[in-house]
């Protein structure tokens, strides 16, 4: 058992083959409700193929709140809203981002499972596209209503680190980011959106083995104080300013990015002081404890052009051409 507080908004608690909680941390789908179990025929049969997913609950990530992911062939749960050709660069919950092609053996299924307090996806019997050889890879992510994520490895054939990248991104772990749309003035009615990746959460690839699982427990962070008083005094290791234009409460750093720039929360934010009518004894829902803060490096890419520029020449997204499955209707 290895905890990494790290993160600033997750704690991830590693589990190795022979801790008791790697196997308590696995859901058996075959023990569950058959109706609630579905089997995604289109992504059990595609390659870099993704699909919509309704949640029959909130599932808070990064502080906000979804009710629709996109689940991917490629081992990874989409998060963002705004589809591109970029899905595997960031906004993603990857348990096993690689090139897996469930098409390539009838064996292969991508199946989910909602209770109305978990969503459990897994993918079953996965080959790698390009290279077969190597086996079938059993993996599933659980996201769980109250935030925490867990990934479970039933088969892992290979040391994930010698997964060749060449073709598809490989990655384990999360990612978030927020859209800010321009326009472009030469252009009429032609809007740039640049994506900008403000955290990322990057596991340990060696510790990724047979009956292994990772949990990830969310940090509180600023979103979740709704007045400014608490907000303002908040220590939890953001910098939480109130702007009172959008009641909301914020680092200035999540997926309302736009709103808070456009609304002239960070003039607003600078004096930190809350009107006089406001209660200000409100108990914070989170014991405080004071981090200290890091520094904010961004990635960032530009969906109007294949092209991807990035701050940190370390993980240059590849060129990735995950499809969409939006307009089929997923039958099994």
């Amino acid at each position: 058992f290895q905890e990494d507080t790290d993160h600033n908004y997750y704690t991830s608690r590693t589990y190795g083959p022979y801790d008791s909680t790697s196997r308590d941390l696995w859901v058996n789908i075959d023990q569950m409700e058959k109706d609630k179990v579905k089997i995604h025929g289109i992504l059990s049969n595609t390659h870099r193929q993704a699909a919509r997913v309704n949640l029959s609950f909130d599932f808070p990530f990064y502080g906000h709140f979804l009710r629709e992911i996109t689940v991917a062939t490629g081992g990874f749960i989409y998060t963002g809203e705004v589809v591109h050709r970029m899905l595997t660069a960031t906004q993603y919950i990857a348990p096993l981002m690689a090139n897996f092609d469930p098409s390539v053996s009838r064996n292969s299924t991508v199946r989910y499972f909602d209770n109305g307090t978990a969503l459990v996806v897994q993918w079953d019997h996965v080959h790698l596209q390009d290279n077969y050889n190597l086996g079938s890879f059993t993996f599933q992510a659980t996201l769980l209503n109250d935030g925490r994520i867990i990934f479970g490895y039933k088969e892992i054939p290979v040391a994930v680190t010698q997964i060749s990248s060449t073709n598809h991104p490989v990655k384990v772990g999360l990612s978030d980011a927020f859209v800010v749309v321009h326009r472009i003035q030469q252009i009429p009615n032609v809007r740039r959106r640049t994506i900008y990746e403000y955290h990322r959460v990057e596991l340990q690839m060696s510790k990724i083995t047979n009956l292994s699982a990772v949990e990830m427990i969310p940090l509180p962070t600023c979103l979740q104080f709704t007045s400014c008083g608490p907000c303002v005094t908040a220590q939890i290791g953001f910098n939480c300013s109130w702007c009172s234009k959008l009641q909301r409460c914020s680092s200035g750093f999540d997926r309302h990015r736009q709103d808070w720039v456009d609304s002239g929360c960070p003039e607003e934010s600078k004096d930190k002081i809350c009107e006089k009518n406001i209660d200000t004894t409100e108990t914070l829902p989170y014991s405080t404890t004071t981090l200290l803060p890091t520094t904010t490096k961004f990635r960032v890419l530009t969906t109007t052009r294949g092209s991807t520029t990035s701050h940190l020449p370390t993980s240059l997204p590849t060129e990735d051409d995950t499809k969409i499955a939006l307009h089929l209707k997923d039958n099994g």
